[in-house]
């Protein structure tokens, strides 16, 4: 019997590797901005609340888009959905998903305060050593010694990013425990979310994790912040920008790459996002690069190509997935 659903590997074939690559660039500037428009937003509610904000917004926007698809076949039968049929264990992924990005965001936000925030984004940038870590045990995955030299310079020019400015004292043991528990929670959801794209959209995947992660977010927020919401359009802005661009725009595109790219390469992209926004910094607001920062970029750079040419970059052929959209 023929399979009325395309694989990966034909639908990738739309789009070549390399134009791949550069979308997931574009994807990871998008999540760059994520810490300029928390700071922004946690100018008017606290970090829970941003959380929770940036959840409930991106599971309008996303669910607007699928809406607009459907009116869009149902007047003018432009394109034929794709019948996505969930199992149990594929409701269990999803709200496993949205545990453990929750467990992550809000991991991440605390341990900015209770530790400084160079510990914090050097123990978060180890999340390509769980993702890969967990691509072989729990996905299979073989990577061979290019992949791995790769792995090795990239994940060390982004430490030595923060590395001059990283504290050791014990006061901070808190904040760098959350900081790391943040790391392993979000390769986790990159490795759940992998698992979802061998055969749903990464909209639906999208829009379903969001919505469980309202009903996750909401009671942390509702009993640790004294405002839930912004109260004025300047509040509001940073925290919509948030979820449109980071959440949906930047997320997404990540889920897209995840067809083709394994969740480690993906992971070490992600490595590119300290680099961006210390250069957006720079040219922003005239923050100081050292001869140090511009090394570090060249090895992070360097690790990734490397990583590229290596066994474990691209997924095997997987089973069914339905539409992109």
């Amino acid at each position: 019997m023929t399979n009325t659903l395309e694989s990966p590997q034909q639908q990738t074939n739309s789009l070549s590797t390399s134009m791949l690559l550069c979308l997931l660039l574009v994807g990871v500037f998008t999540l760059s901005l994520a810490a300029v428009f928390i700071k922004l937003s946690e100018q008017y509610i606290g970090p829970n609340a941003t959380v929770f904000n940036r959840f409930w917004i991106a599971t309008v926007i996303i669910a607007l888009w699928k809406g607009s698809k459907a009116l869009a076949f149902l007047f003018f039968k432009d394109s034929s959905p794709q019948k996505e049929i969930y199992t149990t264990s594929d409701i269990l992924l999803l709200v496993l998903s949205a545990i453990v990005i929750s467990i992550s965001h809000i991991a991440w936000a605390w341990s900015v305060t209770q530790t400084n925030v160079a510990n914090a984004n050097l123990l978060h940038n180890l999340t390509p050593i769980f993702a890969i870590l967990g691509g072989w045990l729990v996905l299979g995955y073989n990577f061979d010694s290019r992949f791995l030299i790769g792995t090795v310079l990239t994940i060390g020019g982004a430490v030595a990013i923060g590395i001059e400015d990283l504290q050791t004292a014990t006061i901070h043991l808190l904040g760098d425990a959350l900081a790391l528990l943040s790391a392993v929670f979000y390769a986790a959801n990159i490795l759940v979310m992998e698992k979802l794209r061998d055969k749903f959209s990464i909209s639906s995947i999208l829009l379903l994790s969001c919505f469980f992660r309202i009903f996750l977010t909401f009671p942390v927020a509702a009993f640790t912040e004294y405002q839930l919401f912004p109260s004025s359009l300047e509040g509001w802005l940073p925290v919509f920008c948030l979820a449109f661009f980071c959440q949906v725009i930047g997320a997404g595109i990540l889920g897209y790459a995840l067809k083709q790219f394994s969740s480690g390469f993906i992971s070490l992209c992600l490595l590119l996002e300290p680099i961006i926004t210390t250069t957006i910094a720079w040219f922003l607001f005239d923050e100081h690069l050292s001869i140090i920062n511009l090394l570090t970029f060249f090895v992070v750079l360097v690790g990734i190509y490397i990583a590229k040419s290596g066994q474990g970059v691209n997924k095997e052929e997987p089973k069914i997935i339905a539409e992109d959209a």
